[in-house]
């Protein structure tokens, strides 16, 4: 289980660089790349499976249950504005520039939340 566990959070982390990464690499001209709108979709199904797993392990006090329901509310949000920005940029209109630092900004809020936050 535990080997299961690595991979997906291996999984996750990649996700969320191709995210970060796109944005920062477009910070100037911003947009929504492929990269960012694969890496949120990966890190939605890898951060559903961890959770999964974490429930599994259990938790007594119900504080790891909150971090990971407050993740899973910023990479839906991570995930509404790719799809946002790619479904504007597939039919040929200009991305706003809010939309597309909403996408990497929401996404570096998720990291923050899941390293310094500790349970």
């Amino acid at each position: 289980m535990e080997i299961v566990q690595t991979i997906f959070i291996a999984i996750h982390i990649l996700s969320m660089a191709a995210i970060v990464g796109g944005w920062l690499a477009n910070f100037k001209n911003p947009t929504v790349t492929k990269s960012q709108w694969y890496g949120a979709i990966f890190m939605i199904i890898s951060g559903v499976v961890l959770f999964g797993l974490a429930e599994m392990i259990g938790d007594p006090d119900g504080a790891l249950r909150m971090k990971l329901t407050i993740k899973l509310v910023l990479g839906l949000m991570v995930f509404v504005t790719a799809l946002l920005g790619r479904r504007k940029i597939n039919r040929g209109e200009e991305i706003s520039t809010g939309l597309a630092h909403a996408t990497g900004g929401t996404a570096v809020i998720a990291a923050l939340v899941a390293t310094l936050w500790r349970v």
